[in-house]
């Protein structure tokens, strides 16, 4: 995977480099054959431009070619001279020639004047006017006459070899710096690979890599989800044994009473037994029963909530005496008739509430206070504007089990009353938010807890 990675990268420099060698070539090219920007202005000063035009200011007087006056100012202005030859190479005429000026020409010597300036101090150029020739020479000229000999095989060789040399120089020096530069890159991005298939294995250490480079805040960023992932893993794995614990006990919970209404059930058939005993029975069988559907109804609230299928039907109530009335039908509960509950109420507000499922909400807190405690313990229901307060000075919540006693799957660790589905907390918890409230809890082990409701 490493050296896949390093490699597309090296290609892909590559192939940049190799595409912007054949277009520079190209592109030289294209500029030496077209663009003749500044040879042409060049040429139009030049003295082969000026010997090809002047035969403008020549013609015939008698058959004899004449220089015209502003062919001889154009001659002064130039600093040029001209010697006018027949078909023989005699001089037949001449305008500012120099007196040790040869009077006639052969043709090896117009050759050798023009081809390859065999005068120093003469730069020689030719023209044609009618049937007769002329030599124009600049004295001390400032351009220049070189002679090149080209053959186009040798000059295309050259070229092809120096190309091919080129690309070859260009890429290796492109192989050795992508590979560098690549190894640089690449190298942390297989790290990454290896560090995400890592997380995907569920291997969630953190890892400091050697040189990340600029990819030092991409691995502080994996190390962060490595721990987050870490901490939803813990917590899965607590919510999972919590829920197997859970249902290991809703299961005793409901075998218990199955087990009760079985066996009353088969007494009921046995003819010896007399009414009153019959009766005992019946009421047995009811009572389990009516157990069981309270926590089957648990389940199915649970689940409502869950899901937001829940229709609150709200009427406007006083806090107050609805709270009131709770703790006087609590103490009015044989079970807890001689329990210590005390009531008060200050600025009580009205709220809109659903006055059966915020009852049940409320109870909730209230029997948990005074089951979970022993009998000497004491609550105190209070109610201040739009917030209900539920205090008690009994054991106390451990803090390892104070976060997760909302769970649905969750009994505490003081909880020595094994009734109940373990979804009442979960439930008056949801019946609160679902009247856009919400419930705080502290506790402390040994001093108490206390419940806080806040309506809105």
């Amino acid at each position: 995977m490493k050296w896949k990675l390093t490699g597309r990268y090296l290609v892909s420099i590559l192939a940049i480099v190799a595409i912007v060698v054949i277009l520079n070539v190209v592109i030289l090219v294209t500029l030496l054959v077209n663009d003749r920007t500044g040879i042409d202005d060049v040429e139009s000063n030049s003295g082969e431009t000026f010997t090809r035009t002047f035969n403008q200011y020549m013609s015939l007087e008698d058959g004899a070619p004449v220089v015209n006056e502003d062919g001889i100012t154009a001659l002064e202005e130039f600093g040029a001279f001209i010697q006018i030859l027949d078909a023989s190479g005699d001089v037949v005429s001449d305008v500012g020639a120099p007196v040790d000026a040869p009077d006639a020409y052969s043709p090896i010597e117009l050759i050798q004047i023009y081809k390859y300036k065999d005068d120093d101090l003469v730069l020689y150029f030719v023209g044609e006017f009618e049937t007769y020739s002329y030599l124009i020479g600049v004295p001390d000229a400032k351009e220049d006459r070189a002679l090149f000999m080209l053959d186009p095989e040798a000059i295309f060789a050259y070229v092809s070899r120096a190309t091919v040399i080129l690309l070859i120089v260009d890429l290796a020096v492109a192989a050795l710096i992508g590979l560098a530069f690549s190894s640089i890159l690449t190298r942390p991005v297989y790290r990454l690979t290896e560090r995400i298939a890592q997380l995907k294995a569920r291997d969630f250490s953190t890892v400091e890599p050697k040189r990340p480079g600029m990819y030092r805040p991409v691995f502080a960023n994996l190390n962060d989800v490595s721990q987050t992932l870490t901490t939803y893993e813990s917590e899965r794995e607590q919510l999972e044994r919590r829920r197997k614990e859970w249902m290991s006990n809703v299961s005793h919970d409901l075998k218990t009473p199955l087990a009760s209404i079985q066996g009353y059930a088969e007494l009921l058939e046995d003819t010896g037994i007399d009414e009153t005993e019959r009766r005992q029975y019946a009421e047995v069988i009811e009572r389990q029963a009516l157990y069981m559907k309270e926590l089957l109804d648990d389940f199915n609230l649970t689940m409502r909530l869950q899901h937001g299928d829940f229709p609150l039907k709200r009427e406007t109530t006083g806090l107050e005496p609805f709270v009131r009335e709770l703790v006087i039908d609590v103490l009015n509960d044989p079970r807890f008739a001689t329990r210590d509950i005390t009531f008060s109420s200050t600025d009580a507000a009205s709220r809109d509430v659903d006055r059966h499922f915020m009852k049940r909400a409320l109870l909730n807190f209230i029997y948990n206070a005074l089951l979970h405690n022993d009998e000497s313990v004491t609550v105190c229901v209070t109610v201040l504007g739009g917030t209900i307060i539920v205090q008690d000075d009994g054991n106390g919540i451990d803090e390892a089990d104070l976060p997760y006693i909302f769970e649905r799957y969750y009994r505490g660790t003081n909880t020595t009353d094994a009734l109940g589905s373990g979804l009442g907390m979960a439930i008056s918890r949801d019946i609160i938010k679902a009247h856009g409230g919400t419930v705080t809890v502290t506790s402390d082990l040994g001093v108490g807890t206390t419940i806080q409701i806040d309506l809105p």
